[in-house]
């Protein structure tokens, strides 16, 4: 074999160095945007619990605006990665365009309204550069007016109530999704107390702290409720925020058996009075009760408590004084000017507390919904729900009449 010379030899050992194994780096190549939505183009019927979702991938969100067909326009935001949280009620309407995880996505602040047509379009620039666009009309679906189920609330807006004030939600038709509703049903106080949910029954549901309010608390209560699924076809009719104040602690405590009662505001005792409640017929119930109305005046009627015109116990009283409730079963605190005479002495009503005309106006102009009143020293124990009981119910137990309870970690 004819050997290469030295020279030619080092020649093609240096080109050979100089081409061989080495090149540039790859450049990352720019991506396009990509927009879905979890919304059909077109799409009728589209469920009114659904919140509208637009997701995002290699880009950045422009705008995104979703209106009804009246104008309306239901505000949104981008929110945690992997889309919003819909757990409780409020799903995405099945589509082969729902935004997968690990995207941006802008999530519609609210559900939707029945038989409502709505635009949904969003702009986004990609990391090319280049600007894309998404466009959806479409429908929700139609829901009956006997089919939305409205919540009416306690305390009223605005409202300054007593420290043992539950808050209390009625339902005009039946809940039988507990959970899917508590889960868009909120408290929230300043200071913050812990409280909790209890389910009555399908048509309505408390919300107390664990111990009483504290005086000058600031509380919201947030039933974000509109089109969550209630169950069997039912849906939320309106969402609603109620402010109100605690005022001063007043509890008061009525002493059947020594016929008085003590006056405590803000955890000093400000007065006793002679009182006189139900006699051994008509035994006051032993317990925690709250005042749930105040009247100046009220017409009592013993038929209100089952007690039939021809009975001998019988009676009606109009314009009776200073009444305030304390059971649905017609417990009040009033004026009982007519017994005065045995009043702290001894028990002559028909259930009811009976006070003098002057020491019952000057507790009822001091008093306000929500004050405490505790009965003591009798036998009659007091119903679960005859008035606002909460406070008659422990609290570990309470917690258990919550839907979304959760036993304690052994």
């Amino acid at each position: 074999m004819k050997k290469l010379p030295l020279l030619l030899l080092a020649t093609l050992l240096v080109l050979a160095g100089c081409t061989g194994g080495s090149s540039e780096p790859d450049r990352e190549v720019a991506q396009a945007a990509v927009l879905n939505a979890n919304v059909e183009d077109a799409a009728a019927d589209v469920d009114v619990s659904t919140v509208v979702e637009v997701g995002l991938q290699h880009g950045t969100f422009e705008s995104v605006t979703l209106t009804a067909a009246d104008g309306t326009a239901i505000e949104g935001a981008p929110v945690a990665e992997g889309g919003s949280d819909t757990s409780a009620g409020a799903s995405p309407a099945p589509s082969a365009e729902a935004p997968a995880e690990g995207v941006t996505t802008w999530a519609a602040g609210a559900r939707l309204e029945p038989s409502t047509t709505y635009t949904l379009a969003a702009t986004a620039v990609g990391d090319d550069g280049e600007t894309i666009e998404l466009s959806r009309t479409f429908t929700s679906q139609a829901v009956a007016e006997e089919n939305e189920i409205f919540p009416s609330v306690a305390p009223l807006a605005g409202e300054t109530v007593g420290v043992g004030m539950p808050v209390v939600v009625l339902f005009d038709h039946p809940v039988t999704d507990h959970v899917a509703f508590e889960q868009h049903m909120n408290v929230v106080s300043t200071p913050q107390q812990a409280g909790s949910w209890y389910w009555l029954n399908d048509s309505e549901a408390h919300w107390r702290p664990q111990v009483y309010w504290q005086a000058g608390t600031s509380v919201q209560v947030q039933l974000d409720l509109n089109s969550v699924p209630a169950g069997e076809g039912m849906y939320g009719q309106e969402s609603r925020v109620i402010d109100f104040t605690v005022g001063s602690s007043h509890i008061y405590t009525v002493d059947i058996g020594g016929h008085t009662m003590s006056v405590e505001r803000d955890g000093q005792v400000s007065a006793t009075y002679p009182v006189t409640t139900g006699d051994s017929t008509h035994q006051t119930r032993i317990g925690t009760k709250i005042i749930m109305e105040k009247h100046e005046s009220i017409d009592m009627d013993a038929a209100t408590t089952g007690v039939d015109s021809s009975d001998p116990g019988y009676y009606r009283v109009e314009g009776v004084r200073w009444a305030m409730r304390l059971t649905y079963s017609g417990e009040f605190i009033h004026a009982a000017p007519w017994s005065v005479g045995q009043q702290g002495r001894a028990n002559v009503s028909h259930g009811c507390t009976g006070m003098s005309l002057e020491n019952a106006g000057t507790l009822f102009q001091e008093s306000q919904r929500g004050d405490v009143v505790n009965f003591v020293n009798g036998s009659r124990p007091l119903e679960a729900g005859n008035g606002w009981t909460d406070w008659n119910v422990p609290w570990e137990e309470y917690q258990k009449g919550s839907a979304l309870y959760q036993a304690p970690a052994a």
